[in-house]
């Protein structure tokens, strides 16, 4: 009998979602019963950031229709059941109220989280895969190739147990043509009165908006085989009718939808190396990054949005779906193409790396007994996700140097972050890590005694344009002269934090990056 491999275990999988680990000793209720299958029903399998979220949204604008999300991971499900979700993702708890809990009289729940794998599956006409399809780690295309086992295994779940026709939709990002493989399993697993379509029906949500992403989305795409797949893409279709306008509702080949997912996160990434590569050369020739970024926005060919330089881009997908794409190009033979999408990852690394460098120059070359403090762990803002988070380039680099470091993020845990550093940063020539490493439960405390501050998040709150920011001059009394602030997001007003005394290095900025002798330092 095949078992449902996790979509995610307890402690890689929080970790690769970027969320506060599930508590052990934390009291959280048990999941409500299963719904009593008179009403239809639509089953995700994977209670991960992309299944939680979007069934939420579905069960909200659904209200009746029943949506069962399901992980055999018991302490995840029990999170989703708590009052304290196991991810964070701003207008996501109100929803999850609404619809898991009802409202007194006037709704009934229709959103459920449960361990129950098999009789969820038996109980729907649409599943939804959604589970994690990391990059593999060994074998042919390490490195590069999506490793769809979690996939798989699904596939072989809903081949085991369904009795009656099944609608089955990825919506895990997948390579193209993933989906003749699920046909293949269904086909040959399943029972042979038993139907199975198969759809293609990718996210595009992004971290910090994911709720305004699936109520006003761009687009929603179905992908299907051409004729015998258009009654399935039909009802999905209808599902999402319920909220999402018909013009944006986009029906194509499986096979398009599958590679139009990829691609899209790919085309972002770019934009996102495009212009880090010309914050390079704008500290080298005195030209302003964000002088040149709206220069180029304004262009209605090309548009402001993604062009914004960095230290990096990170989270779950821009690295591992442009290498997918970039191991995709070489299976076909196409080094050209595969180079091409290599060096948007390569841009990204040395960005982040060429930050890091510019912080141990201007420190005089030297970090050993200097304090550094970190702002920002998460990779992006409104989340606590830190998957390819820049902060494990710049972290590990300054430890190598000797700093004291200390961290504050306002979303990210302790736990996460230290679990992180000895994951992502501990090696051989960083043994103790924790030791050279204090987390802090405020940017104060953190900046206390320190010679500079990093700032790696653009959290609101560092923003020295908004009244609600953090006190800038609290911060520069507490710390040692000359004093630095090294702005990995362009999130401050160099002249403010120059009136206090403080240093600033900004991305893309070559007033403070032009090393124009003594008075640079």
């Amino acid at each position: 009998m095949t078992t449902l491999q996790p979509a995610i275990s307890l402690q890689r999988g929080m970790q690769e979602h970027g969320q506060n680990i599930v508590s052990e000793e934390m009291a959280v209720p048990g999941p409500k019963n299963l719904p009593d299958g008179s009403r239809k029903s639509v089953c995700c399998i994977g209670a991960g950031y992309v299944g939680g979220s979007t069934c939420t949204v579905m069960a909200n604008k659904v209200p009746d229709v029943d949506f069962l999300v399901v992980d055999i991971d018991s302490r995840r499900i029990n999170a989703w059941n708590s009052d304290d979700l196991p991810i964070f993702e701003p207008g996501l708890e109100a929803m999850v109220r609404t619809a898991r809990d009802g409202i007194n009289c006037t709704r009934k729940p229709n959103l459920y989280f449960s361990t129950e794998v098999d009789r969820s599956i038996q109980l729907s006409d649409i599943i939804l895969i959604s589970v994690n399809t990391p990059t593999k780690l060994a074998g042919l295309g390490a490195g590069k190739a999506c490793d769809l086992k979690y996939v798989e295994s699904a596939a072989r779940k809903i081949a085991e147990v369904s009795t009656t026709d099944k609608i089955v939709v990825e919506k895990s990002t997948v390579p193209c043509r993933t989906a003749d493989s699920v046909r293949e399993i269904l086909r040959v697993n399943g029972r042979s009165n038993v139907r199975f379509d198969v759809l293609s029906n990718p996210e595009f949500l992004a971290e910090g908006t994911a709720i305004s992403d699936l109520l006003k989305p761009d687009r929603v795409l179905v992908g299907s085989i051409a004729g015998e797949g258009m009654a399935a893409a039909n009802a999905l279709v209808d599902l999402y009718a319920r909220w999402v306008p018909r013009e944006k509702l986009v029906t194509m080949n499986l096979w398009s939808s599958e590679l139009a997912k990829i691609a899209a996160n790919c085309m972002l990434a770019q934009r996102i190396s495009s212009i880090n590569s010309l914050s390079a050369v704008c500290e080298a020739t005195g030209a302003s990054i964000k002088e040149v970024s709206h220069a180029i926005g304004l262009d209605q060919r090309i548009g402001s949005k993604m062009l914004r330089s960095s230290v990096g881009f990170g989270g779950s997908c821009f690295k591992k779906d442009v290498l997918s794409l970039a191991y995709l190009a070489e299976t076909l033979h196409l080094p050209e193409v595969a180079n091409y999408w290599t060096s948007v990852v390569e841009i990204n690394e040395w960005q982040k790396k060429r930050f890091a460098k510019r912080i141990i120059d201007r420190l005089h070359n030297t970090l050993v007994n200097k304090k550094v403090a970190i702002f920002g762990f998460a990779y992006k803002k409104d989340t606590g996700d830190t998957r390819e988070s820049a902060a494990f380039t710049i972290v590990r680099s300054l430890l190598a140097e000797g700093a004291q470091l200390t961290i504050y993020d306002p979303q990210v845990s302790e736990r996460q972050i230290l679990q992180d550093l000895k994951t992502y940063v501990q090696s051989r020539d960083l043994l103790d890590v924790e030791d050279m490493v204090r987390v802090c439960p405020t940017p104060y405390e953190a900046c206390a005694g320190v010679h500079a501050v990093v700032i790696l998040t653009e959290w609101d709150e560092f923003r020295t344009s908004r009244a609600d920011s953090v006190d800038w001059q609290r911060l520069a009394s507490g710390m040692v002269r000359p004093a630095f602030v090294f702005d990995g997001r362009n999130v401050v007003e160099a002249n403010k934090l120059e009136r206090l005394g403080l240093r600033v290095e900004s991305i893309g900025n070559a007033d403070s990056a032009l090393y124009l002798g003594s008075e640079a330092l």
